[in-house]
């Protein structure tokens, strides 16, 4: 038995905030996009380095408000990035944590949360 890594699917309701969430904020990039016709329903991936992120407004494709945990090296570094962007919707923090790491957790547009994780 072997598995392979896991994309995580989560519901978008508004592709310019996604989109401005996602990649003009937290920095990761559209792979691609798709659509049936015009005026359907968006899905598109996004990645930063080897985390890839599926993103759909399709409604039956998942719940919104999803939690998902990435593991993260600088992570005081990629804050102090995100802080200086001065976006208006998440100003993140760092927080210690009784397990021994360090995490910024931070919610998108449609209520799902990344909890970026280090150590």
């Amino acid at each position: 038995m072997h598995l392979g890594k896991v994309v995580p699917i989560l519901r978008i309701f508004d592709e310019a905030k996604a989109l401005e969430f996602y990649v003009d904020f937290l920095g990761f990039k559209v792979d691609w996009q798709h659509r049936f016709e015009a005026n359907f329903p968006l899905y598109l991936q996004v990645s930063f380095g080897e985390c890839v992120l599926h993103l759909s407004e399709h409604h039956g494709d998942c719940s919104p408000g999803a939690a998902v945990r990435i593991q993260a090296q600088g992570l005081e570094a990629y804050q102090q990035q995100l802080l200086a962007k001065d976006y208006r919707y998440a100003k993140p923090g760092i927080e210690e944590t009784p397990w021994e790491t360090r995490e910024m957790s931070i919610s998108d547009p449609s209520g799902n949360r990344l909890v970026f994780v280090e150590g």
